[in-house]
């Protein structure tokens, strides 16, 4: 059995509330201690010591909300490649969306993921199945078995599923299996051929744009219908300030719903669009800096309770074509905990706060493994320098795609090693 050391380090971990310097120490697969006095019994004889002196260790973050290829589109991101990628991001759990070709929509397609994740993965990933059989929007998958196969929640993915009569026996359904219903809808009438957020911007490039109620009405809907039923439903991914009222009105209320973001949508706005840039083409649109704000605000006081990179991989014959004509969507896997940091330096989001959204709030509310630095967990943690400024370079990249929209960014913070039980899956300098 190996024991390794971490001591100095500033650990944070929301699922105590803790956030003070100390020491954490893993045995083989377990965290045996970690906080202040983690070595009140000394140091255990024969461990491997580490000097973590101005670093930070955290949780591993859990990204909710990842589209990959496998099966269908392996030359965009394979469940291999995917895995490497979220490792060097700090990721050691992920949830691939349901939206491959073929669909996850039957217990093969849970088992098949589970197996190639077991076989080629080096973080965890789990897949969600999808509410309604191949995404049509009409026939219910089998949650139960599906459930009990692996599944971790329901979601249609890219899609927006319209029928309320479906939603209402989803929510229904998923309740009574303890299940969480996932959705990131988009009205798709007055959504249309919008590609960019509606406003003056949009009306500058000429491009036809997504107005904010285009993601607020389907909201609407699913919250009345979460109080009805008294499903467990969260919100995909939001991104206005309207979305974020409607969700503090239903949790108000005492539904049980939450609410998830991506980190563009919080770091980025419609200017970033700049001259029909297509890797800013995203779903939701980046909107106006008000809504940006608005969506900060949120994250800060629980309103949004999940952050996830949203990742999307897609390639050159469906990016670069004009703006109109190009896939929605962008990498973010190796990019989310930068990007988020920023809010952290920039004093807007509280560095507990930030970790609890990026891993203890996920893993708790899907029931995830994960998320806590508590003895007797998982070592399912990371490394990082807070304050080690890196580049956002397409030739470091990790992925197979190469489509982000922070091209050149500066980030702040920088994960130096990644541990899935126990086992180090990534090291910076390696």
């Amino acid at each position: 059995m190996s024991i390794t050391v971490f001591q100095n380090s500033r650990i944070v971990d929301p699922s105590r509330s803790i956030d003070e310097v100390g020491t954490v120490i893993v045995d083989a697969d377990k965290i045996v201690a970690a906080g202040a006095d983690a070595l009140n019994q000394g140091i255990p004889a024969g461990a491997e010591v580490i000097d973590c002196s101005g670093k930070a260790i955290f949780p591993g973050l859990v990204d909710a909300r990842v589209h990959i290829g496998e099966p269908g589109a392996e030359h965009r991101e394979t469940i291999a490649s995917a895995s490497i990628a979220a490792a060097a991001g700090g990721i050691t759990t992920l949830v691939m969306m349901p939206d491959t070709d073929p669909v996850i929509d039957d217990i093969a397609l849970v088992e098949f993921v589970l197996r190639a994740a077991r076989d080629t993965a080096v973080v965890n990933v789990l897949p969600a199945a999808a509410v309604t059989r191949g995404l049509r929007g009409s026939e219910m998958t089998e949650f139960g078995l599906l459930r009990e196969a692996g599944a971790v929640f329901f979601s249609e993915g890219r899609h927006t599923l319209v029928n309320s009569l479906v939603m209402r026996r989803a929510l229904t359904y998923a309740r009574d299996f303890g299940a969480v219903i996932d959705h990131a809808g988009q009205d798709q009438h007055l959504a249309a051929t919008g590609v960019m957020n509606e406003g003056l911007y949009a009306s500058w490039l000429g491009l036809a744009g997504i107005p904010r109620e285009a993601e607020a009405i389907p909201l609407e809907r699913d919250l009345m219908l979460a109080r009805l039923t008294k499903g467990v439903y969260h919100a995909g991914k939001l991104s206005t300030e309207l979305s974020a009222n409607a969700i503090r009105r239903a949790k108000a209320d005492g539904a049980n719903v939450t609410a998830g973001a991506a980190i563009a949508n919080l770091s980025l706005n419609e200017n970033d669009v700049g001259e029909y840039r297509t890797f800013f083409r995203l779903t939701p649109p980046l909107r106006a800096e008000e809504d940006r704000l608005a969506m900060i605000e949120a994250l800060r006081d629980g309103t949004i309770d999940i952050l996830v990179s949203s990742h999307d991989p897609q390639d050159v014959d469906t990016k670069r074509l004009p703006f109109g004509d190009a896939a929605s969507g962008a990498i973010g896997l190796e990019t989310l905990l930068g990007a988020a940091l920023r809010l952290y330096h920039n004093g807007e989001v509280p560095l507990l706060r930030l970790i609890d959204a990026l891993s203890t709030a996920p893993a708790k509310r899907f029931s995830l493994p994960g998320g806590t630095l508590k003895p007797g967990s998982a070592a399912d943690l990371i490394v990082v320098d807070l304050n080690e400024p890196w580049v956002v370079r397409e030739q470091d990249i990790l992925s197979r795609s190469k489509n982000t929209c922070f091209e050149g960014a500066r980030m702040q913070g920088k994960v130096l090693q990644t541990l899935v039980a126990g086992r180090t899956v990534y090291r910076a300098d390696s």
